[in-house]
């Protein structure tokens, strides 16, 4: 049978590959070229001049330490995520027991509450467990509101495991632990990773707890150093942008790395 090429889904590929590349572009050319240089000539013509002074100063205005303090709370976010999403998702898939119906429902009743919705409590807590302005203070409520994400796509996907391979198991003996580590976690792997990419992608870009939940500079993320960044470089577009490049760069190895397990993650279960 002959294949027909798909041109008019390639043409709109093309167009889309387009609209993601030129902004990229136009990021990285403009933070090369000095302030002096930014207004002059065509907006996407290459720097004439590329310099790395933006990137100098950047790097020496405290974006290291931003840098720092964002991957501690992207690190710790995806760990706890993962570490309480994985044995739910698992036990919200084998157990028969009401309570675990009824745990997994208000668990899922999570994704109704947008996190504006509760900054006044959250920040009262906080406050009261003496973890305001600090890295920790961030962490928990960002791993709190991805939780009940990544147990639904954790969930999906454990669906999938065949009954037989659970039986199997038991019948070798194993527990419902060994089942998890020697069944589960392999299988799931797929689905792990992109609840880890999405669980990352939050966290990294985070603003609205770090700007509620902290105030000294030693525990500024990067959405707040961006911004500050903004007040300090406000004439210094190059500046800002160099800032924007590097902030995106971690983001963007880690998608990288995980992106062939991301489309499988997302959609298991529709096969079904």
């Amino acid at each position: 049978m002959r294949i027909t090429p798909n041109r008019i889904g390639g043409a709109f590929a093309g167009l889309w590959l387009l609209v993601v590349l030129v902004p990229l572009y136009y990021m990285l050319a403009a933070s090369l070229r000095g302030r002096a240089d930014y207004l002059g000539g065509h907006p996407l013509a290459p720097p004439a001049n590329p310099t790395l002074a933006n990137y100098l100063t950047v790097l020496e205005g405290g974006f290291g330490r931003y840098l720092l303090n964002n991957v501690v709370v992207t690190v710790a976010t995806v760990l706890i995520v993962l570490l309480l999403a994985v044995p739910t998702a698992y036990a919200a898939t084998r157990s028969t027991s009401p309570w675990v119906r009824r745990g997994f429902s208000l668990l899922l009743a999570g994704l109704a509450i947008p996190a504006q919705a509760t900054i006044i409590p959250v920040y009262l807590l906080i406050t009261r467990l003496h973890l305001y302005d600090s890295l920790t203070g961030i962490i928990l409520p960002t791993a709190a509101f991805a939780l009940p994400v990544a147990t639904l796509v954790l969930t999906t996907s454990l669906r999938d495991v065949p009954r037989e391979l659970y039986e199997a198991q038991a019948i070798d003996g194993a527990g419902p632990l060994r089942t998890l580590f020697d069944l589960v976690l392999p299988l799931a792997r797929p689905a792990i990773v992109t609840v880890a990419i999405y669980t990352a992608l939050s966290a990294w870009n985070g603003f609205l707890f770090p700007l509620v939940l902290t105030q000294s500079a030693e525990n500024r993320v990067l959405t707040l150093g961006l911004w500050n960044f903004q007040g300090q470089f406000g004439v210094n577009v190059p500046g800002l942008l160099a800032a924007v490049t590097l902030s995106v760069l971690p983001i963007f190895v880690v998608y990288l790395i995980g992106r062939r397990f991301l489309l499988a993650g997302l959609t298991a279960g529709f096969g079904k």
